[in-house]
Order: C-alpha cells, then structure tokens, then sequence
C-alpha cells in the first residue's frame, strides 16, 4: 500500500493541520504517517492554547518513521525557526519521497503566524525542497512582500517562487467581494506550463482544513505515482466537492466534508 508524510501541526478539533491531512491520505487511499510538530487546542471559534514539540521529539519521529517506504511527503505548521532547520534537516527525498510545501504563515483573518527569523529560514530552507507549493493569496503576498492586483500579477509571482526553489506552484487565488461567484486557482508547473483552475465560490464558515486537505490530497496522489499536472487537479476537484457539500460540526467555525470528497475520488463507489 502506497504511503504518505504529514509533518505538521495537530488541531485538537480534527479539522485542520495533521488531521485533516491524515483524512485526506484515508480518503485517497494512502496510508498515512505523521511528524507532529506542534500541538493546538481549539473549539469550534478559537484556538485557546498551543504547545510546539521539542525538536529532539521531531528528529526521533523522523529517524523512527525512516524504516517505512514512504513516497511523498508535505509540510503544514512549521511553528518556528528551530523547527524548521530540524525539518529540513532530517527530510530527505531519497527517504520520504517528493515533498509538498503547504506555507503555513498567515491565518484566514490574515495575522502573520511566524518571526521574521523563522519566516526566513522557512523560504531558505524548506522553499527550495518542495516539489509542490501551495500558498494561497494572502501566503503569496507575504512570501514575496509585495500586493498581486491582477492575473497577470498572480503569474510573475508564481515565476518568481520558482526563482526561489519551489519546482511547482500553485497559488490559491482569493475571493475578493461578494459580486465575485468565482475562486481562481493559478499553475506553473515544472515544465512551464500553465493553467487556471477556477471554482464557484461558496459562502460557509465550514473551511477549516481546505488548504491542508489540497496538499494532502496532492502528497497522496503523488505517492501513488500520479503525475504533478494530475495530482494538482485531482486535489482541487476534492476539496471543490468538499466544501460544497459543508458537515453540521461546530457552532461556528468547522470542517470541509472529507466523506463528500472522497466520493469524488470514486464517483462509481
């Protein structure tokens, strides 16, 4: 059975960060493994307290987990620059197969998640590993500290995170007023090739772990073999049904509906 890396942070509700990224892997048919670096407790409105692992912890993780055939792998929550070096310090290809940078920087109300000394040793050090990166819009501005104000923006910028390592991008475009029906999804891949993915919006507040569960859905995808082009789509179709079809969890904030993607996977199941 095909196997997958989640190196991430935990949410204590299950809907976001190595929960839904082991969702993710279970939905796509891929057994997941997990590097905890962080942990977060969080009901269904906030997050109340949070506790990073020492890196100690995460080496032992890595040098244990070392032993299985794992061919691919993805980042999430990197919550400071110690971490960060110990990562890209033990992550290795040749061991955990190709990796998947989902930058975790900035949260939905936009407040910046890492120091500026973890944030640069997060571009240095993990960036040029990936060969998937999936910021979103917000995550996009932040890494490359400059405002994107149109399509064409959107495409220099994917340019310019190739110039920082990342081998393929993938920029999660914003839904910017309430008279835009659509979610435009924007892919340079490796070879210079490029398309848009685009999305009908859905207003919810059932959103937690969408970003996570793409990444994932592309990691597992990847460790079965299934070309990048492939893989990118296969994950955006997943969390487009995931989100459409949003699970009664929480009294306010909560999860995209990882059963509703799975079917996507097997439309004939």
């Amino acid at each position: 059975m095909q196997q997958a890396l989640s190196i991430a942070g935990y949410d204590s509700n299950g809907s976001a960060g190595l929960a839904a990224d082991l969702h993710s892997f279970y939905a796509d048919g891929v057994y997941g493994h997990g590097v905890l670096t962080a942990v977060v407790a969080e009901n269904a409105s906030e997050i109340t307290a949070s506790q990073t692992m020492p890196t100690s912890f995460i080496a032992e993780e890595f040098k244990d987990l070392a032993e299985f055939h794992i061919t691919a792998a993805k980042t999430g929550m990197l919550a400071n620059k110690e971490i960060v070096q110990t990562v890209a310090k033990y992550y290795s290809k040749d061991t955990f197969g190709t990796l998947v940078v989902d930058p975790v920087i900035v949260t939905k109300r936009q407040d910046r998640l890492l120091s500026d000394d973890t944030f640069d040793a997060f571009c240095h050090q993990i960036i040029p590993l990936a060969s998937v990166l999936t910021p979103n819009f917000v995550e996009t501005q932040e890494l490359l500290g400059r405002q994107l104000n149109n399509q064409q923006a959107i495409k220099i910028a994917a340019q310019d995170l190739q110039k920082m390592g990342a081998q393929n991008v993938v920029i999660k475009g914003p839904h910017e007023s309430e008279q835009d029906s659509q979610i435009h999804n924007y892919v340079l891949l490796a070879s210079g090739e490029d398309f848009w993915m685009d999305n009908n919006f859905v207003k919810t507040n059932k959103l937690n772990g969408a970003g996570d569960s793409f990444s994932a859905i592309i990691t597992a995808e990847l460790a079965k073999g299934q070309p990048v082009k492939n893989a990118i789509q296969t994950a955006n179709n997943f969390v487009d049904v995931a989100i459409h079809h949003p699970l009664s969890i929480g009294k306010k904030f909560g999860p995209i509906n990882h059963w509703a993607g799975q079917r996507s996977l097997n439309p004939d199941d």
